[in-house]
């Protein structure tokens, strides 16, 4: 849910000029500002923050730039209790909605699996940040990110052809059943050894699947 016109209106005035006396021009502070109440609201560590917010460094950032001697601004003080009426409204829905918790149980599940898998990706470090400071965190988050969102695309465009794939060859395969598909798993993946990135020969399309062999009779 994003700021409408009429609450924007109240805020635009309270916020610093968009180009200060140093470096480039701020983004959107609307946008930025979007942002931070999406992750105040939800809980959604930064960097899954959903992509049409930008970039999720910028709004941190900006929240941080926002705060004075470690004590939130005026500003970052709305903030701050924008987020804990949310969260109450959050936990009073919680014990009183059988099937808000069934949803929430099963965005903890993804949640947690995404994890597993980010953990799997940065087995080097056993899935700890060791630089020591902070913009060297920010680029190994950033490359994690990068790493992860590959693996769960490459996973959709083939659960996506096996799926049409076992449609065409009559299987019954129902809306129901694709529902619990995810694209979260990594049994399949080998993450030892070194891997070169090169330009994908993207006009010879996928590779084609294992033939399964039919069972004994």
């Amino acid at each position: 849910m994003s700021l409408t016109d009429a609450q924007w209106a109240r805020i635009e005035p309270l916020l610093p000029d968009r180009t200060p006396r140093r470096g480039g021009r701020w983004r959107d502070h609307r946008q930025v500002i979007d942002a931070i109440a999406f992750r105040f609201r939800t809980g959604t560590p930064w960097m899954d923050l959903p992509e049409h917010f930008g970039s999720w460094k910028g709004a941190h950032d900006r929240l941080r730039q926002w705060a004075a001697d470690g004590r939130p601004t005026g500003l970052g003080e709305a903030f701050v209790r924008y987020g804990r009426i949310f969260k109450t409204l959050h936990l009073l829905q919680f014990l009183h909605d059988e099937g808000y918790r069934r949803m929430i149980g099963t965005q903890l599940n993804v949640q947690e699996a995404r994890h597993r898998l980010a953990r799997k990706i940065a087995f080097g470090s056993r899935g700890q940040l060791r630089r020591r400071y902070r913009e060297g965190m920010e680029d190994q988050l950033g490359s994690l990110g990068l790493a992860l969102n590959a693996v769960i695309w490459w996973n959709s465009l083939y659960l996506d052809a096996a799926v049409q794939r076992l449609r065409a060859q009559g299987f019954p395969v129902t809306d129901e059943m694709c529902a619990r598909l995810s694209p979260i798993a990594y049994e399949h993946i080998n993450f030892l050894g070194r891997y070169a990135f090169t330009r994908a020969d993207v006009g010879s399309g996928l590779r084609p699947f294992h033939d399964v062999p039919a069972p004994a009779g």
